[in-house]
């Protein structure tokens, strides 16, 4: 079928017209979608734009605790909703704790090896215990990757400070570490990182002492739901120590 000149001019101013649309939405972020009719005469008209506002990405939700301090995630069935008995209790932890020895994890402090590590996850802290391991170093030591995995949220509290969850590669467990003194060049949510990539460098972010600069890191075993800051938390200390 041929088209005719006339027919083909509108086209053109069509295409073009659609083509300008794209590219107002790339500069705005909105979507532009333009009516086109056809109308009694067979021939194409457009009409009127419509603008749409670009789709919003849900807030964050809020913790329902600070991060870091007094612990770094709230637990499974804090807020009275079932809890899944495979994941608590000191069962599950031996579990956990035997599964992640086998995977050989990386101390995630350099310089630092495993007879420097004191088992602080009982210690009190306000009136929790503290459920994660201090491991101290001067500031600006590289702090990397336990293992490999995805960074799944960067979060600043008051508490923590700069901080870094990393699911496993499984998405069971989270690493969480804490008062960095700032994120390795590039760092961002959704990447994924080696065993032993840098990630970090040790600080006292947060409430941490300015004179004792440390890195507070912590594992957790993520619910059924794998929500970033909620799990039952895993003592690191035997898992770097075997102890």
């Amino acid at each position: 079928m041929r088209l005719s000149h006339h027919r083909i001019k509108r086209l053109q101013r069509l295409a073009l017209t659609i083509g300008i649309s794209f590219a107002i939405g790339a500069v705005t972020g909105a979507m532009l979608s333009w009516r086109v009719l056809r109308g009694a005469s067979d021939t194409l008209s457009v009409h009127d734009p419509v603008i749409s506002a670009p789709a919003q990405s849900p807030p964050d939700p809020e913790p329902a605790h600070d991060p870091a301090e007094p612990r770094a995630v709230e637990r499974p069935g804090e807020n009275g909703e079932a809890v899944p008995a495979a994941i608590t209790g000191s069962a599950a932890n031996a579990g956990a704790v035997e599964t992640l020895r086998d995977r050989n994890l990386k101390i995630p402090v350099d310089g630092v090896d495993r007879d420097d590590l004191r088992d602080t996850f009982s210690d009190a802290r306000g009136s929790r215990a503290h459920e994660a391991l201090d491991i101290m170093a001067p500031r600006h030591t590289a702090v990397r990757a336990v293992e490999g995995g995805r960074i799944e949220k960067l979060f600043t509290s008051k508490p923590g400070g700069l901080t870094i969850y990393q699911f496993d590669p499984t998405e069971t467990f989270t690493y969480y570490y804490a008062h960095l003194d700032r994120y390795a060049d590039g760092l961002h949510e959704g990447q994924t990182v080696r065993r032993g990539e840098v990630i970090g460098y040790v600080g006292s972010t947060g409430n941490a002492s300015p004179d004792a600069p440390h890195l507070h890191f912590s594992i957790f075993r993520l619910t059924p739901e794998r929500q970033w800051w909620k799990g039952e938390p895993i003592n690191p200390y035997p898992i770097f120590t075997d102890k």
